[in-house]
């Protein structure tokens, strides 16, 4: 489905219109952004077509220090007497850090050089409320009060004369704040046949009689009234991009076995919607689950090998179909856990924590600075290193081709695990 936020609907209100309608009033800003923005030429990304961004959010605050685990530091054994992973069981990375156990799916990226981890990631005054720390990171309003998604800014500034409706896709229920924006539709779903228009259960044969009906119902709306341009384009990329992904779907061969849950379901169809080629530039999925207050042991290593068992199908399947050097994997978390366990075999908020950027076109390696175990803030949390707008900055500048000062809103340089453009 096309999504609008909620929050968005309930903070404009509604307006009325002309023929009688009642519309949220996001829309005439839509119309008048889309307006703008051709006219001021705000446009980018042509030097990148046929590149892709996976985002995969791990929601609820993953741990990082048993993420990346620093084996040799006896603060990281005193600080986590029952929750510290031993250093016989570490997949080792360097002499240093060493990838938690349940991660074996993507050692062999590292060692073959497609995987950075960028350590430290975070950003001034973190806050440490979910709602609050996710805003931050997908509105970059650091008071968590942003109105449009880092990535819906990407995407509102597409040139795509194809008119591709999956140009961007979230797996899921609802589009999520990063993908936010006023003048760009983002389909939204959990697998190929529910994007499309429900057929009155007591009447299937009539959906196509209800199909052509709404699509009149859009055609005879004047074209000059004020949201006519939104209504017909989310009209038409929602039957274009229903029959789009049907056929896809119909066509698709998977090149490999995906683990079965939903999460790996998700990457399956992203994977299936850019090697049948509809024009995928950011695809987005969630996998929850981190905010582990108790029974962390048992917990954490169960989602992280469902995350790197998800992204090895994923990428080898990719590889198969010839589609792996156009695609980049990128994580996030809104935050991490603190340095010292707490009484529940878990671990509480915390701050800074690494992320994952995985693909042929990234340079391998450890980027940022190792956790300091003993030089922690007045919290007792880790300081952060690494603000991540300058990871956003870099998958912006060297992978999607768009300037990352117009969308980030600043310049934040870059950290250097992407290839320049010139040698990508």
């Amino acid at each position: 489905m096309f999504n609008i936020s909620r929050r968005a609907m309930m903070k404009d209100g509604l307006l009325v219109v002309t023929a009688g309608m009642i519309m949220p009033s996001i829309f005439g800003r839509a119309v008048r952004a889309a307006h703008n923005a051709a006219l001021e030429g705000d446009h980018w990304a042509a030097d990148a077509q046929g590149r892709t961004l996976i985002v995969v959010q791990m929601a609820g605050g993953n741990d990082g220090l048993n993420t990346i685990v620093p084996y040799t530091d006896s603060l990281y054994y005193q600080a986590r007497p029952t929750l510290a992973i031993k250093q016989k069981d570490v997949l080792p990375l360097n002499e240093r850090l060493g990838l938690n156990p349940a991660m074996q799916g993507v050692k062999s990226f590292w060692d073959q050089r497609k995987l950075a981890i960028v350590e430290g990631v975070g950003y001034p005054n973190p806050s440490l409320s979910h709602f609050q720390a996710m805003d931050i990171w997908q509105s970059l309003d650091l008071h968590g009060q942003g109105t449009q998604g880092w990535l819906g800014k990407y995407v509102a500034g597409l040139v795509d004369k194809d008119g591709h409706p999956f140009q961007s896709l979230d797996i899921g229920v609802q589009v999520p704040a990063a993908l936010r924006a006023i003048n760009a539709e983002v389909p939204t779903l959990t697998q190929p046949k529910s994007y499309q228009l429900a057929a009155d259960p007591s009447n299937k044969r009539g959906l196509d009689a209800r199909t052509q009906a709404l699509l009149r119902l859009y055609d005879s709306y004047p074209k000059t009234a004020p949201y006519a341009a939104l209504l017909d384009a989310t009209a038409q990329h929602a039957q274009q991009g229903s029959k789009a992904i049907m056929a896809a779907d119909a066509a698709y061969k998977p090149a490999v076995t995906y683990p079965t849950g939903a999460f790996a379901d998700g990457l399956k169809v992203l994977a299936e919607v850019i090697v049948q080629g509809l024009g995928l530039r950011v695809g987005y999925i969630t996998l929850g689950g981190f905010d582990t207050h108790a029974n962390q042991v048992n917990d954490q290593p169960v989602l992280l090998k469902t995350l790197a068992e998800g992204l090895a199908a994923f990428y080898n399947d990719l590889a198969a179909h010839g589609k792996a050097d156009d695609v980049v994997i990128m994580t996030w978390s809104e935050f991490g856990r603190r340095v010292h366990e707490n009484g529940n075999e878990g671990t509480d908020h915390g701050t800074a924590a690494p992320l994952f950027v995985m693909g042929n076109a990234v340079t391998g390696g450890i980027y940022g600075e190792p956790p300091d175990l003993g030089n922690l803030d007045q919290t007792g949390n880790l300081k952060f290193t690494i603000d991540f707008r300058q990871v956003y900055a870099t998958v912006l500048d060297r992978w999607l081709g768009a300037p990352s000062q117009a969308i980030l809103g600043g310049s934040f340089g870059n950290q250097g695990f992407l290839q320049s453009p010139s040698a990508a």
